[in-house]
């Protein structure tokens, strides 16, 4: 077989590409809560938008349901 189906072969875009891109072509951004580019503060802010959004990561974990 001399071709593959799409998504098998090739190069694969790394993640943080695939970040840039999403940010770039659609305002999706994608942020780790410890991102070690990020200070205390803007750290905080990005959990604190987490939880308002999504709700408490902890609590997920737990297997509590706010």
């Amino acid at each position: 077989m001399k071709w593959a189906p799409r998504g098998y072969g090739g190069n694969r875009p790394s993640p943080e590409s695939i970040k840039q891109e999403g940010w770039r072509a659609q305002g999706v951004l994608v942020i780790e809560v410890d991102d070690e580019r990020l200070t205390w503060p803007e750290r905080e802010l990005v959990r604190q938008l987490g939880e308002r959004l999504y709700g408490d990561k902890q609590a997920q974990q737990e297997g509590r349901h706010e």
